[in-house]
């Protein structure tokens, strides 16, 4: 289907007459040419650590813990978001100004954890890095009375007839 809309595509761009790429500057392509495979200085975000465990916690009992970070490029850092993949882990209090290289600097992750068993959640640092985006990640094993009394209990036998 692809091969198809490319050769009606290609079709419609030589039937006008014109050659479409008859307008295209030679000194840019050079350019271009030459950007894209330069290598960058992008900055380079390293973390302090990039899997905090918090180890046992109660079940719904807020936990949190700070993820510290470097620019340790050669341009200014720049984070634009920071994203969990669910609603119990918040991340919070990073700065949007550009970080120097050289410089420092932190974020907060809350963990509200609920349920049973050990969960591991993925954080994601949206930031100007080759990558455009960073990892992080927190593991927890949550205790719950409750629930583990519900997992461990028998199932009822259906008397056979």
């Amino acid at each position: 289907m692809k091969n198809i809309l490319f050769l009606l595509s290609f079709f419609f761009l030589y039937s006008c007459g014109d050659d479409p790429f008859s307008k295209v500057k030679s000194e840019n392509v050079q350019k271009a040419s030459v950007r894209d495979n330069s290598t960058t200085n992008s900055p380079i975000m390293t973390f302090d650590k990039t899997v905090h465990d918090f180890g046992t916690i109660q079940d719904g009992t807020p936990v949190e813990t700070v993820f510290s970070y470097t620019n340790t490029g050669e341009s200014p850092l720049v984070i634009t978001d920071i994203k969990s993949t669910c609603g119990c882990t918040v991340p919070r209090d990073w700065s949007r100004e550009p970080l120097s290289p050289g410089e420092s600097s932190q974020f907060t992750v809350k963990f509200n954890g609920k349920g049973f068993n050990k969960t591991s959640k993925t954080v994601t640092v949206a930031a100007n890095t080759a990558t455009g985006r960073e990892t992080v990640k927190i593991t927890a094993f949550i205790n719950n009375p409750e629930m583990a009394k519900i997992k461990n209990k028998p199932e009822k036998q259906i008397p056979s007839q």
